[in-house]
């Protein structure tokens, strides 16, 4: 349970009892691992357009219009392709009051729960996203701004970001239900 910064870095996601969940969990652990590496690239980048743009607009009086589109085309990316290694850390908001009131068996029950569903409603936004992510593309959907980027960038980043999303919670289902259960 986290409480604010931790002096010492966090464990890394627990391995899987079951040989195939755990290369499942470790290989999707080097893919979050490389997109979170992506990520932090993706934030300078925008930190830097972003100032760049204040720089040469209120400095040299050249307007940019491209600089807030692509600054938010980043941010969907970073926030959608990271939201996965979070989870893998289970570091996303829970109420951890009820994991030290109950029972470990119904903690874990109360996880696993709680995973199935979150993974449930993951998945059916994956496929939404996706299908938003198809529109864009077959009706060649832009932004109303005079740059006027595709829009099917911002979508297809926000269904890849779910997709990882689901399928890291799809693999901590599966871990937890291949668990072997240990004396506590």
């Amino acid at each position: 349970m986290s409480h604010g910064f931790e002096i010492a870095s966090p464990k890394g996601p627990p391995v899987p009892d079951h040989p195939f969940v755990a290369r499942l969990a470790k290989g999707l652990e080097w893919i979050n691992k490389t997109i979170v590496r992506i990520s932090m690239f993706a934030m300078l980048l925008t930190a830097f357009i972003l100032t760049y743009s204040v720089v040469t607009r209120y400095l040299f009086k050249i307007p940019t219009d491209w600089q807030d589109e692509a600054s938010v085309f980043m941010l969907i990316g970073v926030t959608f392709f990271s939201a996965a290694y979070v989870q893998s850390y289970r570091g996303h908001i829970g109420i951890e009051v009820l994991s030290s009131i109950l029972p470990p068996a119904i903690n874990r029950f109360r996880l696993l729960l709680v995973d199935i569903i979150s993974a449930a409603f993951c998945l059916f936004f994956s496929w939404k996203s996706w299908t938003l992510f198809h529109e864009a593309w077959v009706d060649g959907q832009t932004t109303s701004s005079t740059f006027a980027p595709p829009l099917w960038i911002p979508y297809a980043m926000m269904a890849a970001g779910v997709t990882l999303l689901s399928l890291q919670i799809v693999v901590q289902v599966l871990a937890a239900i291949t668990a072997k259960r240990r004396a506590a």
